[in-house]
């Protein structure tokens, strides 16, 4: 049988800010209350990243922590792509700066856009280097700082997100090219620009010059994110040459906690496979599912071997879903 080069996960890492903001808390400064925010998102709490505190520094963080879980050093490194939509700056990339903290050697370095959705697009554009060979070491990292984008008075959605950030190492192997190989297994990756206006920032460098603010129709969003997810993940499952039924951890976007329950019900995903982190973490839109995996990796749910699930709906709106063996 010939053999196929796989891009497998060889570590995980995560990072979350010390400032906890609890829902009390922001009961203080807007209309809201925990009860309220906990039954219509499953959200309690999030984590807040200080004034002086950029998303290249979570990035590194969490990029330092899969390096040391692949074995891996700065030095090895030939290949960063960061999802993110709140970057340091403008430019340069967040992944050059990336680069730059971490002390690794010239290579390739960019930045991923895709909002909610960046990981999978970033993991899914990772494997074209990796899986062809031109990539030995990749960092593949989700950061955000997503409550820079906050209107603190809009109650229904200054509520819903958090800072965080997530990486993972990948690295070439060689499988048998069937479902049982490690590493990335199938994608598919979906947009649909006429849908901007349901989930955007109302800022911009080329319009009005200001960062803006995150604007959302809720309502619209879930309707769309449980139909649209669940279709990308099917395409994923039958990408992979796999059955949604035959993995053992659904790792979705921690966007809302009846979202994660809605697509996992609509796929015919068992309730204890899914791994939802939302209650501590919030959405911390392209760190969230890398936030996830990492976290079931550290509390043991996760083992390798295992075949995972991932997916994620953003604004764009983007959508994906990606299939892989750890």
């Amino acid at each position: 049988m010939t053999k196929v080069l796989r891009s497998v996960v060889t570590g995980v890492g995560g990072f979350l800010p010390k400032t906890v903001v609890t829902n009390d808390d922001l009961a203080r400064i807007v209309d809201t209350s925990d009860e309220w925010i906990v039954e219509r998102t499953g959200i309690r709490q999030r984590h807040k990243a200080a004034e002086d505190e950029p998303v290249s520094d979570l990035a590194v963080e969490a990029a330092r922590r899969a390096l040391e879980a692949a074995g891996r050093r700065p030095e090895d490194v030939d290949l960063i792509v960061v999802g993110t939509t709140t970057p340091d700056l403008t430019f340069p990339a967040t992944a050059t700066i990336v680069q730059r903290k971490l002390g690794c050697p010239v290579g390739i370095a960019f930045d991923v856009q895709a909002v909610c959705s960046g990981f999978v697009y970033a993991l899914s554009t990772a494997d074209g280097f990796v899986a062809r060979g031109r990539s030995k070491c990749a960092l593949v990292v989700g950061a955000e700082t997503m409550t820079r984008l906050m209107d603190w008075t809009d109650r229904g959605t200054c509520v819903l997100f958090g800072d965080g950030a997530g990486a993972v190492v990948l690295e070439p192997q060689e499988g048998e090219g069937t479902t049982a190989d490690r590493g990335l297994l199938g994608f598919a990756l979906r947009a649909d620009g006429t849908k901007q206006d349901l989930l955007y920032v109302d800022g911009g460098v080329s319009t009005n010059g200001q960062v803006g603010h995150l604007r959302m129709q809720g309502n619209q969003v879930f309707r769309h994110a449980v139909v649209n997810i669940s279709e990308a993940i099917f395409a994923a499952a039958a990408d992979a040459g796999i059955d949604v039924h035959d993995v053992d951890w659904f790792i979705p976007h921690q966007a809302n906690q009846r979202i994660l329950e809605g697509v996992a019900k609509r796929v015919g995903i068992a309730e204890e496979k899914v791994i939802s982190t939302v209650a501590q973490h919030a959405n911390t839109s392209a760190a969230s599912i890398p936030l996830a995996l990492y976290q079931g990796l550290q509390d043991g749910r996760i083992k390798p071997g295992q075949l995972l699930l991932l997916e994620a709906m953003g604004g764009g709106l983007t959508w994906g879903a990606c299939v892989l063996r750890l």
